[in-house]
């Protein structure tokens, strides 16, 4: 079982920049990838960005690709976030979630329904 746990949420001002965390229970070999997502109130969950373990190879949604960074770090079993410019549309609980299965395609990187594990979210609420 993994379990994974996020961390960093909170508030910020439009422009600004937050680090999230998801820190994973078990050795990363044992997962494909790990991929961050959001879920605004009322919306459905979408993709931000995915690193896989091997290789370290990164994904990221268009709305993000020139303002985020997806970084792991495999000795501490640890996937960040860098989060920059932001924006109030950002604003929404982020989801880490890991996968055991390799994809290799954006589109199955961000199909949500692949991912097996969840962490509990973190809410980022981006003010004007």
């Amino acid at each position: 079982q993994v379990q994974l746990v996020e961390s960093g949420g909170g508030w910020v001002q439009a422009g600004g920049s937050l680090t999230l965390s998801c820190a994973a229970s078990v050795r990363a070999f044992t997962e494909a990838a790990i991929g961050w997502f959001l879920q605004a109130p009322g919306k459905e969950r979408e993709f931000v960005a995915v690193v896989t373990w091997i290789g370290g190879n990164t994904h990221f949604s268009d709305f993000v690709k020139a303002r985020f960074s997806i970084s792991r770090d495999s000795a501490k079993n640890t996937v960040y976030l860098q989060m920059n410019s932001l924006k109030p549309e950002d604003t929404a609980v982020y989801y880490c979630a890991a996968r055991s299965r390799m994809a290799y395609s954006f589109k199955d990187f961000a199909s949500y329904k692949d991912y097996e594990y969840w962490g509990q979210g973190t809410l980022i609420t981006v003010s004007s």
